[in-house]
């Protein structure tokens, strides 16, 4: 079907991984902040955007030709090898390295909060893009 190998299905199931990843930082950003005083508490965060830039930056590449790399024998490394966007997806890492405060806590309820709205704003953007896109496809498929 044309929904599921065009550029609207791509971005389609894009925005609908963003959703869910947004959801999924909100819950950590909640438990940081749920557990601000808590003593020897590590602050977790969710890592999406940059590995799916990575990717599609990828995918360019690829078809682009950008990177003409040879193997000689087929069980050399390869050079170069794209991912598929789908593979992508949102991981939650704990940041050990830093500390807020004297018991080993890193959590700044301040910036937790700047990012829980951040967060929101990022989801009612992609809710109201994916709106947008089904009323499009809607009146296309009236018109038809």
């Amino acid at each position: 079907m044309f929904l599921d190998n065009g550029n609207w299905g791509k971005t389609q199931y894009l925005l609908e991984k963003g959703m869910d990843v947004a959801v999924t930082r909100r819950n950590v950003i909640a438990d940081n902040i749920a557990n601000a005083d808590t003593p020897h508490f590590k602050r977790s965060e969710v890592s999406f955007e940059a590995e799916l830039k990575r990717v599609l930056d990828s995918e360019k590449a690829v078809a682009a030709n950008a990177v003409p790399a040879k193997t000689t024998h087929e069980r050399h490394i390869p050079f170069f090898r794209s991912r598929d966007f789908r593979e992508v997806d949102g991981r939650t890492h704990i940041d050990y390295l830093s500390t807020m405060r004297n018991d080993g806590n890193n959590v700044d309820p301040e910036h937790e909060v700047n990012m829980a709205v951040k967060t929101q704003m990022q989801y009612q953007a992609m809710a109201t893009q994916i709106n947008g896109n089904f009323r499009m496809l809607n009146i296309v498929l009236r018109t038809v």
